[in-house]
């Protein structure tokens, strides 16, 4: 997919044409020379591709909607070898690639919505264990008072352990679409003891002072839950969880981290189109991410995963949901129910594949299928 690394932007139509094979880092710095931008990744060395298929939370998400929210049409290449443009006149297909990953054909290009894109402000700010409680509060006042789309944080609770090293690492990644934030608002996050590199930088530098990559190397698996809300209680049982599992597990030499992502409640309205990623837009919910990595030759892979998901039903639990939130795919374990993600979507999905991919050819590709 290298091949497909095309970045073409339409001033008239205000619209970027994005080869599928391109990280989004390649994008920014393309765009950049026209003070626009797209609803991309977040952090350094993330694929188009598979980032959009699955759904896309951006640093503009707030704004803007989810990433396929912002696109216009797809180039796709139908099983059966037949090239095609689709936009959202061919309503079945379009609504299928809007969050249903590969399961329709091979996806070489994107047409994206443009928007003005200035300076930003923003960057990570570093805790220890001593300072944690902060930004639990920080996190949880942000979360819970925050009216401004330009303003979006992710906050990280992190265990490490490798060699004689054994400590929590928590982090909070903030982000303000504009070269500087209102006075007050990240007020809470910017302690005198806390280790902050928060500043007015181009928006390609921000996304690049976070690694993606950050187990590489490592044997790593994601997982996820979606709440409705981050209040100073639930958050304090993702640091509980953060500790307990970075001390329990063989890790050998990695990591735990347990991230909240809370967003605006109007974040699913920004679209009147449907889409097959969530599989429903009525509650206004936000993801929240798993990551374990681990070394090894792979006999201690069962007992992750095992942690991973009790980790996660914990906080479940914590969460009081009454609703089946839908799970975001990008963040799923590969064990994951269709039905947990697409929810009523899922038949809808299933005879679209049927339709375009009666030899089920892409199932040869890896991912979840329909």
């Amino acid at each position: 997919m290298y091949r497909f690394a095309n970045v073409t932007y339409d001033q008239t139509a205000q619209t970027a044409r994005i080869g599928a094979g391109l990280i989004w880092d390649d994008v920014y710095a393309a765009l950049e020379p026209y003070g626009v931008n797209v609803a991309g990744g977040r952090v350094s060395g993330i694929g188009v591709a598979g980032f959009t298929l699955g759904g896309g939370y951006s640093w503009h998400v707030n704004q803007y909607g989810l990433t396929i929210d912002t696109v216009d049409a797809f180039e796709l290449v139908l099983p059966n070898g037949t090239v095609t443009n689709v936009t959202a006149s061919q309503a079945d297909l379009f609504f299928a690639l809007k969050g249903g990953f590969n399961n329709f054909g091979i996806v070489t290009q994107f047409t994206f919505n443009a928007f003005p894109q200035t300076q930003v402000w923003g960057g990570t700010i570093a805790y220890n264990a001593s300072q944690a409680d902060q930004l639990t509060k920080a996190t949880a006042a942000f979360a819970t008072n925050n009216t401004d789309p330009n303003a979006t944080i992710l906050t990280s609770y992190g265990y490490f352990q490798g060699g004689n090293t054994s400590e929590g690492v928590n982090v909070a990644i903030l982000f303000y679409n504009a070269p500087s934030p209102p006075a007050g608002l990240f007020d809470d996050f910017l302690t005198n003891e806390s280790d902050a590199v928060v500043f007015t930088r181009s928006f390609l530098s921000l996304v690049q002072s976070s690694d993606a990559n950050s187990t590489w190397g490592m044997r790593s698996a994601f997982n996820t839950i979606s709440v409705l809300a981050y209040p100073e209680d639930f958050l304090q049982t993702m640091l509980n969880e953060t500790v307990f599992w970075g001390t329990s597990l063989p890790l050998d030499y990695g990591y735990v981290t347990f991230n909240a992502e809370p967003l605006l409640p109007n974040v699913y309205n920004h679209t009147t189109l449907p889409s097959a990623w969530p599989g429903s837009r009525a509650s206004p919910f936000s993801p929240l991410s798993i990551v374990f990595g681990w070394t090894g030759n792979g006999t201690t892979d069962d007992v992750m995963i095992k942690g991973m998901k009790q980790g996660a039903a914990n906080l479940q639990a914590k969460a009081l949901a009454t609703e089946q939130l839908p799970l975001y795919g990008n963040y799923a374990l590969a064990d994951t129910p269709l039905e947990a993600m697409y929810g009523v979507n899922v038949e809808r999905l299933k005879r679209m594949k049927k339709e375009v991919d009666p030899e089920n050819v892409m199932g040869l590709a890896g991912g979840f299928k329909c």
